[in-house]
């Protein structure tokens, strides 16, 4: 079984980072949480620069989270490139569930943090994609969110929160705590809203 390691310290590959994000004029918020197992989600989404924007914060912080994709992705020549950046292959097909495969992760590990970005998409969505937070409640592990503010030049991680079973109070904390963020294209930055499931 593979073991996924949260925080990986490489002094001199984190002191580039810095020094890159520094001289681009972004600073960091380091107010990570004591638990080695969570699902973190971010927002808002916007951009190819969020990507790499992201990993330079994280590597500069010596974090290192996992991230799902689509088992293709995983094949030759790529796939080891994808393995190490952090990737997780699922199988997404109509047969497979993929919250429980997931779940199913969560539950195998001792310590594991999965990026998830709840918009599903860099263009503008007028709901989230709910998957984040039924995952959370099936692996009983809480959310943390983190975020890049274009407009502060800030990036970092924000509140814990666990899932109650109720989604549409538990998003009331995580909308609250987005409000204030900007993503990179204002125009494709929709609203932190999930669909009722009334």
């Amino acid at each position: 079984m593979t073991e996924y390691h949260v925080f990986t310290r490489r002094p001199l590959l984190q002191a580039i980072c810095r020094t890159i994000l520094r001289l681009s004029g972004w600073k960091l918020a380091e107010n990570f949480p004591a638990e080695t197992k969570y699902v973190l989600i971010f927002a808002h989404h916007t951009s190819n620069w969020d990507f790499v924007i992201g990993l330079l914060a994280a590597l500069a912080l010596g974090f290192w989270p996992q991230w799902v994709g689509k088992d293709s992705l995983f094949r030759a020549p790529f796939g080891g490139v994808m393995r190490w950046l952090g990737g997780i292959p699922v199988d997404r097909s109509q047969s497979h569930n993929f919250v429980e495969q997931i779940v199913g992760l969560y539950k195998q590990q001792e310590q594991l943090v999965i990026a998830i970005t709840p918009e599903g998409t860099r263009s503008k969505t007028t709901y989230w994609k709910s998957g984040f937070y039924h995952i959370a409640q099936g692996a009983n592990v809480p959310i943390v969110t983190s975020f890049l503010d274009y407009k502060r030049k800030i990036g970092g991680i924000g509140p814990l929160f666990s899932p109650t079973g109720d989604i549409e109070a538990d998003m009331v904390g995580i909308r609250e705590f987005y409000r204030g963020v900007t993503g990179k294209n204002l125009a494709d930055q929709g609203d932190v809203e999930v669909r009722s499931v009334k």
